[in-house]
């Protein structure tokens, strides 16, 4: 044993330097690791009796927040385009929380037909609705139309939650107080809406359409919490972090071979998908935010978006073009 702990000692004394490097090469890795992970939802609030929808929320952030939600007690809808994994996802929130009361439900954010389909339902066999989550989403498609011929991401990020939110607003303020939660993403801030070319059939590409769309949720979430005030339902649209799920399988494989291999253990340093769940499920349940209405959070506190998303006649303007597209008086 003796033996063993001098040779230790001598490695360490003739390898003080890269030992020492290596240390603090590991505290900084560590340290970047906590600070991508963000804060913690700390709330503790039940939600017994009260009724969450959640767009897209058979994988990644949009299930983490429905766990969480039935956890707390809410009856829970899953409202996703696979309706297997749905009901999967189902499945197992329903195990791991003890909440039986959790439902699926058919929705094709690509498809207004199909958001009407979803929205007259819930007004029909639901009796309240206390918050909306919209957080399915695309990312980096190539040039995909929606099946009303929209460009794919404004369509799907934007224009169907649009419409869904709008068609569920009577059911949101009978259940008040109630609450829209938007997922958008920090990727507004580099986005401009292009009014001239909205569906940018001039000059596409995947990062300019995925940056119009965060912005255009910004936008909605800011005109929205305007035309609702007064009325008990309050509004809040966040950036949940860089995470690790399926939302870039479109984007991961078009990466250059040398970038795929570089991305691969960076991974491991971004959010896991609960860390990214926690200003979702901030804005829906935090008490401090019940007064609160068309601000923009990360990392589960105010921040301030980027200049064009504080843009009131922009914001109009953009609800307007909404209405006109997927046919809203």
């Amino acid at each position: 044993m003796q033996n063993h702990l001098e040779v230790i000692k001598d490695f360490a004394e003739t390898h003080v330097v890269a030992l020492s490097l290596a240390f603090v090469a590991g505290a900084s890795v560590l340290g970047f690791r906590r600070w991508m992970a963000g804060n913690v939802c700390r709330s503790k609030v039940r939600l017994d009796g009260k009724t969450v929808l959640i767009t897209g929320a058979n994988t990644g952030i949009g299930k983490e927040t429905a766990l969480d939600m039935a956890h707390r007690g809410a009856r829970v809808i899953l409202a996703c385009r696979d309706m297997t994994r749905a009901r999967i996802a189902a499945d197992e929130i329903r195990q791991k929380s003890g909440n039986g009361n959790v439902v699926v439900k058919k929705l094709d954010l690509a498809s207004l037909q199909s958001v009407r389909d979803l929205a007259k339902d819930i007004q029909e066999s639901e009796e309240r609705l206390d918050i909306l989550i919209n957080n399915a989403g695309i990312m980096m498609c190539p040039k995909w139309q929606t099946k009303d011929g929209f460009e794919m991401q404004f369509g799907v990020n934007h224009l169907g939650h649009f419409l869904f939110t709008n068609c569920l607003l009577d059911l949101l303020k009978k259940s008040t107080p109630s609450r829209i939660v938007i997922v958008s993403s920090l990727a507004h801030e580099k986005g401009q809406i292009h009014f001239d070319d909205i569906n940018l059939d001039k000059d596409y590409t995947p990062d300019k359409s995925y940056r119009q769309s965060k912005l255009a949720n910004v936008l909605f979430g800011r005109e929205l919490a305007a035309r609702l005030q007064g009325t008990g339902v309050t509004v809040y649209s966040l950036h949940p972090g860089v995470i690790r799920t399926e939302l870039g399988r479109h984007f991961f494989p078009n990466l250059a071979l040398w970038k795929r291999i570089i991305a691969i253990p960076l991974a491991m340093l971004i959010k896991t998908p609960w860390e990214g769940a926690q200003t979702t499920i901030y804005c829906a349940v935090d008490e401090s935010l019940a007064n609160d209405s068309g601000l923009y959070y990360s990392d589960c506190a105010p921040k301030k978006p980027a200049p064009q998303a504080l843009d009131d006649a922009a914001a109009k303007k953009l609800w307007d073009l909404s209405a006109s597209m997927v046919g809203l008086a």
